[in-house]
């Protein structure tokens, strides 16, 4: 096989005489470009001398800034799960130049440019020069974030609850309180695929229609409906064009779980995983109302096996389709949202949205009646 190393050019099948195991001229760069993997080649110099592009979207930069960067990890705040620096001498490329041989399955956290944190797995392997040294090392990684949010997930068995405090202007004016409480239960939030969401809520504190208005007088909310009004208990479907503070619950990794309005002030509740700090909860909250504070906070213990399960197994948009059907009252009888409204909701014909849905029943069904391969035995 000839160098692997990546270089500008184009195939155009002259060669006759190429041997059969020969890579064709420019199709190494060609190969490196049309990898499904982040990829970037170092040198010996110990500075990228090729980037793909999706390397250069998974670190959130251009190509042209990531090649003649150095690999060195504090250039790329590159850490352990622990919140630890990785040293130079620990990093893979550093032992592949070292030891010729390569390294697999390293694992880290990068902080991007736009200061969010990945995390990444990658591995690294040599390329030897005519002389039998180590010339170049590759490395492929990928951002498996998802994956550790949701192990983190099924490795906590409790939750946060917290309740957080802010002054009534949180709310419109038409249900704002002199004295007693109102209750709006969130349900759930659900991220559509154009990036809005629709949050389902409910209250017997509200007339059915003075809750439909209340929440039409929110200004990011495109439209609400009402989904029910059954034993004095209202429900509400409400769509949203940008996040709310239930979604900064969802976002985390929690609930929402209910607002509560009372005389001269608003509290928001919900819960997040046992090993989120409250404080990304609150930086998320002010970023509607500035004068949040926290009122209170407990830890405790709620295991949630099955749902973790279920929700490692279903993809997102499965998931998001479930939750969906089940809060709108897709479910019910009768029911409050039909498969086409549901469909239009997720911008999809009503076969597909029929599809995910008919995949995460069966998925949830397979985990609740099938044996495990531990208890199959």
């Amino acid at each position: 096989m000839t160098d692997a190393r990546p270089r500008d050019g184009h195939d155009d099948g002259s060669n006759e005489n190429e041997s059969p195991e020969a890579l064709p001229e420019g199709l190494a760069r060609r190969l490196f470009d049309a990898c499904p993997v982040g990829t970037v080649v170092i040198d010996s110099a110990g500075s990228v001398a090729f980037a793909n592009e999706r390397a250069s979207e998974a670190l959130g930069l251009p190509r042209e800034e990531i090649v003649g960067r150095p690999f060195d990890p504090s250039e790329w705040a590159v850490s352990y799960d622990d919140g630890t620096p990785v040293p130079v001498d620990d990093h893979p490329v550093t032992r592949v130049f070292e030891t010729g041989t390569p390294q697999f399955g390293f694992e880290h956290w990068i902080e991007l440019p736009n200061g969010a944190e990945r995390w990444f797995s990658s591995n690294a392997a040599p390329l030897f020069d005519e002389s039998g040294g180590v010339e170049y090392a590759v490395v492929a990684f990928e951002d498996v974030t998802s994956l550790k949010r949701r192990e983190k997930r099924l490795t906590s068995d409790h939750v946060r609850l917290l309740e957080f405090r802010t002054d009534e202007s949180a709310v419109p004016p038409s249900i704002r309180v002199d004295d007693g409480e109102t209750r709006i239960e969130i349900d759930s939030v659900v991220s559509l695929p154009d990036g809005t969401t629709v949050q389902y809520m409910g209250t017997s504190d509200l007339a059915a229609s003075d809750f439909v208005t209340a929440v039409e007088e929110v200004p990011h909310y495109l439209d609400v409906r009402l989904l029910s009004s059954v034993g004095g208990h209202n429900r509400v479907e409400a769509h949203s064009e940008s996040e709310t503070v239930a979604h900064v619950f969802s976002s985390l990794g929690g609930r929402p779980r209910e607002i509560v309005v009372a005389p001269d002030e608003v509290r928001f509740r919900g819960e997040l995983p046992g090993d989120v700090d409250h404080r990304k909860a609150a930086d998320g909250i002010r970023r509607f109302h500035d004068t949040v504070e926290l009122v209170s906070e407990e830890l405790v213990y709620s295991p949630s096996l099955l749902y973790d399960i279920v929700a490692d197994a279903l993809t997102d948009r499965q998931l998001a389709t479930l939750d969906a059907a089940y809060f709108s009252g897709y479910f019910d009888t009768p029911r409050s949202s039909t498969g086409d409204e549901l469909a239009d909701r997720f911008g999809v014909t009503r076969q597909t949205f029929n599809q995910h849905l008919r995949k995460a029943e069966q998925t949830v069904f397979q985990h609740l009646f099938e044996k495990s391969g531990a208890d199959a035995d």
